[in-house]
């Protein structure tokens, strides 16, 4: 867990100016009201041995100030503690959905939608109890008790022995804690990514749920999930109240140390020293009282510490799973030709799949459009995952332009090709952002020029507001044929010069499919193409045509 957590500190190192002043904030607010109440406490005392005169003019003389800096200072603690918690979470999610994307270039795989979800969302805003509800209390309640104890034994060591033995014990809590705790948590947050994951994937695919009337299985499996995850918080909620009811009875130690103090000091002192022993206890009350407030949020701080290292296990879990394609330490640069070629590659996904490809040889040059077609499971959509480098071949290679991929980052590589598929995703955004995601600096000139290319400029002239329009989840706003060519305009925008077609007319009937095939043989005109699919329509005109057999590319026969 410890390890853990001090590599998620690492991930906020471009904060720690804003994170160590609101931990110093945090720190001054504590010794604010530990100098009030010390002042308090000492103005009560002697208004008890001098008169009420003596201690207006003196002790509540400097209240006054500290009455309006205490305020200040938790206003000023609040919010930079929680500036800085904003923007290092911010910064967690980008770093760990940017680790996902290199990690999961093909997909979500094995892995759960909904469990990546809850990871990406609940686990790393969990990872605010490190700091708000961990780190920072834990500095304040030490601060302070460090400055109760220097007050008290300047003027009596055995009353600061008294006060501060229990005190310092409440302090242990969090590392006393954590371990159950680490335990509890990280039940707690497997239980929640598998409701989450229950909810998520029924409703993602509702329209199949439904068709086999699969929803009672659903609710049913929903709420299993949730009475699991009621359980670990159950007994989550059991070690946090009984951590709360230890530092409560050892803060009130405190108080009952520094009045038993006082009791017996008036009742075994001598006449001279009786009332100035005795009274010693009211400022130690009032200190007590000081350090009951700061360490009253100490022991959910061991809570909050084990919350955090469950979510930031959960995260790395993930995040450190094995990179796919090794990116080269100098990558080569961007060739300036586009042939391609595969020599002698061997694929497969993994150790235990059979090999998909066998001695892969093909050659695509510059301007080509070549078909390749063949069954499901031939291997024909692993070709281009490869061109895509989204995924490396275990034998072979392949070049474009004369470099090999595998000397070239992933990015540069889908600069030079890039891809339509037959599930090709809208979002819900507008058209224009959908747009852009192939080339975010293009302008609405080109975005036009890109819809007219695919033939879906104007239906996007129609709508309400125009390229502004939002397409809605999975482009629920229009059609199968009208989301595809606004997939089809989308890889237009990309500048890169070799396209790969993957199934791009899957899914709509022979008019519509005849019919987007035609508007593609145009549209991509000057390219070169790989256009993948199980059979030619006739209106494609290839200008040559191969067949996946056995792992390999053959040329395609009558």
């Amino acid at each position: 867990m410890w390890r853990d957590l001090r590599r998620v500190l690492g991930l906020w190192r471009a904060h720690r100016t804003l994170l160590l002043l609101g931990g110093l904030v945090a720190c001054l607010a504590a010794l604010a009201g530990v100098a009030l109440l010390a002042l308090a406490g000492n103005g009560v005392a002697l208004g008890l041995h001098h008169g009420i005169a003596a201690a207006a003019v003196g002790s509540l003389f400097l209240l006054r100030p500290l009455i309006l800096l205490r305020p200040v200072l938790r206003w000023s603690e609040r919010m930079t503690t929680h500036a800085a918690t904003f923007r290092a979470l911010a910064d967690t999610r980008v770093w760990f959905f940017r680790r996902l994307a290199d990690r999961l270039p093909a997909g979500l795989g094995l892995r759960r939608a909904g469990d990546l979800l809850g990871r990406l969302v609940s686990d790393v805003e969990a990872l605010d109890g490190l700091y708000l509800r961990a780190l920072v209390p834990i500095a304040a309640a030490a601060v302070s008790v460090v400055a109760i104890a220097a007050i008290l034994g300047w003027t009596s060591p055995a009353l600061m022995a008294v006060v501060c033995l229990p005190l310092a014990l409440a302090l242990l809590l969090p590392p006393i804690l954590a371990p159950v705790a680490a335990r509890n948590a990280a039940r707690v947050a497997e239980a929640r990514g598998t409701l989450r994951a229950e909810a998520v994937e029924p409703l993602l695919g509702l329209e199949d749920v439904l068709s086999v009337n699969g929803e009672a299985a659903a609710a049913a499996r929903l709420a299993e999930a949730g009475r699991q995850q009621a359980r670990a918080e159950r007994r989550a909620s059991r070690a946090s109240a009984l951590g709360g009811a230890a530092g409560t009875v050892l803060t009130q130690l405190a108080l009952l140390g520094a009045l038993a103090w006082g009791v017996l000091a008036w009742g075994t002192g001598h006449a001279g020293d009786t009332a100035a022993q005795a009274l010693l206890a009211v400022p130690a009350l009032f200190l007590a009282l000081a350090a009951a407030e700061n360490l009253a949020a100490v022991p959910r701080a061991g809570l909050a510490l084990a919350g955090a290292g469950a979510a930031a296990r959960r995260l790395l879990d993930a995040a450190d799973a094995p990179v796919p394609v090794a990116v080269p330490a100098s990558p080569a640069p961007a060739p300036k030709g586009h042939a391609i070629r595969f020599e002698d590659v061997r694929f497969r996904w993994s150790p235990e799949r059979p090999e998909v490809l066998d001695g892969l040889t093909l050659e695509i040059p510059e301007g080509a459009r070549v078909a390749l077609l063949g069954p499901s499971g031939s291997g024909k959509s692993t070709v281009a995952a490869l061109l895509l480098r989204l995924a490396d071949p275990q034998n072979g290679r392949i070049t474009v332009g004369g470099t090999d991929l595998a000397a070239m980052a992933p990015e540069a590589v889908r600069t030079r090709i890039s891809c339509l598929t037959q599930d090709a995703r809208l979002f819900d955004d507008t058209v224009a952002a959908n747009l852009r995601l192939a080339d975010p600096a293009a302008s609405d000139a080109a975005l036009w020029q890109a819809l007219e290319r695919a033939r879906v400029a104007d239906l996007v002239r129609a709508l309400p507001d125009g390229l502004d329009t939002r397409c809605g989840e999975g482009g629920a706003r229009f059609s199968g044929g009208q989301a595809r060519r606004l997939a089809l305009a989308r890889a237009l925008l990309s500048p890169a010069p070799v396209l790969i077609l993957d199934e791009p007319a899957a899914g709509l009937d022979v008019s519509a499919e005849r019919a987007f095939l035609e508007t593609l043989g145009e549209a991509t005109a000057g390219r070169t193409v790989l256009l993948i699919a199980h059979r030619l329509l006739g209106v494609e005109r290839p200008t040559r045509v191969l067949r996946m057999v056995g792992g390999r590319a053959l040329p395609a026969t009558a």
